[in-house]
């Protein structure tokens, strides 16, 4: 496909792609000093404006402090805070942004510890904490009343009326797709925090206003309190602790500010810092949306919002659209973590599945016998390496693998001596049946020219080895074990009733780049040398199906990603377009910024044009595809996580790819 050079993709406005940019924010503070307080908060509120800042939380009890005792008795104090409030609300008139601040609140002849909801059109709303903690250190009750279902539903606010509870959720018109719902501090503690509730009834942003004392420990269960609860609500979650400017007088508070989304920390800012302290993070609305579709909790018909009172703000000011730096972080390789233990780990896990998946199938048919072809490739070195595991988990001689290597009119030395030094080391049954003669036959048979190197001369050799291993599995009494991977099966690079075929399939839910690391992992973590060494040059090799004849030295012709493009861009597509249900443009535009200085626009179009054609075109092989375990979030089985016509057409898809392409008019 041609490609036309457009503005840049990664210059598109991050708020075009259902991005919002969320900041905790915890100030530096004076106990009971609300003019100082209320200073720095502004500044704070200035500055996250001026960085593109949507929604801005500050901590619990912001403007006067959390730590002012028996102070909230007086009527000093509780004046400052609102005329401080009133300050906020003014200088939002002029700004883009919507912030959640806490303060001491009197309504009618009852003190609540609220959080406010301000924007430009001013406070939209009061929530009263709910939940007040009972601790010898702050005993909140001596102090505040509990909000609750009995309480007033609306408060007084320089001479007019604004929604008051903890059952409202907000809205904003400037920010479409944003609902919004505060809990407070101890509320995210309780058996059933009401932001589980919120979650059900519409919230897909989350902000707790916090002051959460330090202690030892306490950071760490804080912060996977956090990261469960925006897991469980499949939702973004904000949250901003008071900081180190607190009483000390039998307690330290830390400043701790989180950013999670749907069980992943984007964004931890240190504790223990006096001067104010922001982070800032970019949530990914869209992709929430995309997993509350899928969600049962989400579809559920007893789900009901009729509890909840939403409060809509009108216009503000305009928004800006500008481009900005995407402040989250997109991995190029999204199925490999980045960090060497959580991979090692990830490594164990999957491979603990493949093996459990590959001995329940042959325990349920009383089998002890496994027949699968060995390339030397990556593919089919993991699936002989899961079918080990799985012989060694049972103590079965690993003779019960039988492991044949079968060279073609394009198999390399380099691959077919690894496949050979493999299967040795291992100690599994291992021979070679070379296909050139049959593939020969079959070609005079039908009538097609051996020179004409086309699929023909290609699905041959793939159709004639899976005759071979089917029929030695029925020698045997054996299994055959497919090789090929996620990948594979999303490109549809697989021989229908060729390698595509299988009794079971070791390898169909894990993607290519993946495939290597467990490789690589493998030969570090459960062999020695010289195995690990056989497995280190695999991985080394590049990736082909070797049905093309070598060249007059024997070496490769024929290399996939050559052909298909880099498997690095196909998983990153795959990963977006079904795990997050992105949109094409919105993949191109993140592929820009994960692959900045790798593939330019042009290179990223032409390929992600490549994935849809053939993602939708190859779904008839996937819709035939064996049985195979299920190892990360995302599976191509027809039986379980992705369903779809084979004759479903991608012609919207790839009209998107097309207009990313074209160049700009006028």
């Amino acid at each position: 496909m041609a490609i036309s050079m457009q503005t840049s993709l990664s210059a598109t406005p991050f708020q075009e792609l259902g991005f919002l940019r969320v900041a905790a924010i915890a100030p530096e503070l004076q106990i009971a000093d609300v003019k100082f307080n209320c200073e720095e908060i502004l500044k704070q509120i200035e500055l996250a404006d001026s960085q593109g800042v949507e929604v801005a939380l500050f901590p619990e009890l912001a403007l006067t402090g959390y730590s002012c005792g028996d102070l909230f008795y007086q009527s000093t104090l509780l004046e400052s805070a609102v005329a401080g409030l009133g300050k906020i609300a003014e200088a939002l008139q002029q700004m883009n942004l919507v912030v959640i601040v806490g303060l001491p609140y009197l309504v009618g002849d009852r003190l609540y510890n609220a959080a406010a909801v301000v924007d430009a059109t001013g406070l939209k709303g009061l929530v009263p904490k709910s939940l007040l903690p009972n601790s010898q250190e702050y005993y909140e009750k001596r102090w505040f009343s509990r909000g609750g279902d009995r309480g007033p539903r609306e408060a007084r606010f320089q001479d007019r009326q604004v929604a008051f509870g903890n059952d409202l959720l907000f809205t904003f018109e400037t920010l479409p797709d944003v609902c919004l719902g505060v809990e407070i501090c101890e509320e995210l503690w309780a058996v059933e925090p009401p932001s589980g509730r919120m979650a059900l009834g519409g919230a897909n942003l989350i902000v707790n206003p916090s002051a959460s004392l330090e202690l030892l420990g306490k950071s760490g269960y804080r912060h996977d309190l956090v990261k469960q609860q925006s897991a469980r609500c499949i939702a973004g979650y904000v949250y901003a602790s008071s900081g180190p400017g607190e009483s000390t007088a039998d307690v330290v508070f830390g400043g701790h500010t989180m950013i999670a989304e749907n069980g992943r920390m984007l964004a931890e800012g240190d504790r223990f810092v006096f001067e104010s302290q922001s982070i800032q993070a970019d949530l990914d609305l869209q992709s929430l949306r995309a997993d509350r579709l899928r969600h049962s909790s989400f579809i559920s018909e007893e789900r009901d919002a009729a509890s909840f009172r939403i409060v809509h703000s009108g216009a503000g000011n305009e928004v800006s659209s500008s481009s900005r730096p995407l402040l989250r972080p997109i991995a190029a390789r999204p199925f490999v973590p980045s960090n060497a233990h959580e991979r090692a780990e990830r490594c164990q896990e999957i491979f603990s599945i493949q093996r459990t998946g590959l001995l329940k199938r042959l325990r349920h048919m009383n089998c002890q016998r496994v027949v699968l072809g060995i390339s030397g490739g990556l593919d089919s070195t993991l699936a002989l390496l899961v079918a080990v595991a799985a012989f060694d988990k049972m103590k079965w001689d690993r003779h019960g693998i039988v492991a044949p290597t079968m060279p073609g009119l394009g198999t390399t030395s380099r691959t077919r001596s690894n496949a050979e030094k493999l299967a040795d080391f291992l100690g599994v049954d291992f021979s070679e049946i070379p296909i050139g003669p049959a593939v020969q036959q079959h070609f005079a048979d039908i009538g097609h020219d051996p020179n004409q190197l086309d699929v023909t001369f290609e699905n041959a050799q793939a159709r004639e080895r899976t005759q071979i291993l089917m029929d030695l599995a029925n020698q045997r009494g054996g299994l055959v074990l497919g090789t090929g991977d996620l990948s594979e099966s999303a490109l549809g690079w697989c021989t229908f009733n060729g390698d595509h075929m299988s009794m079971y399939h070791v390898n169909a839910g894990v993607p290519k780049t993946l495939v290597r690391y467990l490789v690589d992992w493998a030969a570090d973590a459960l062999f020695e040398r010289p195995t690990a060494e056989v497995l280190h040059d695999i991985v080394a090799t590049p990736i082909t199906p070797e049905l093309l004849p070598t060249d007059e030295l024997g070496e490769l012709k024929q290399e996939t990603e050559a052909s298909i493009g880099p498997y690095d861009l196909h998983d990153f597509f795959l990963f977006y377009s079904l795990r997050h249900a992105a949109p094409p443009r919105k993949v191109a535009v993140l592929a820009a910024h994960a692959f900045a200085g790798r593939y330019d626009d042009a290179a990223i179009l032409q390929w992600l044009d490549v994935f849809y054609r053939r993602f939708f075109g190859s779904q008839f092989k996937r819709n035939s595809m064996p049985d195979g375990p299920k190892v990360g979030s995302i599976a191509l089985s027809p039986r379980g996580d992705w369903r779809m016509p084979s004759d479903a057409t991608g012609r919207l898809w790839q009209e998107e790819c097309a207009k990313l392409s074209k160049p700009p008019t006028g």
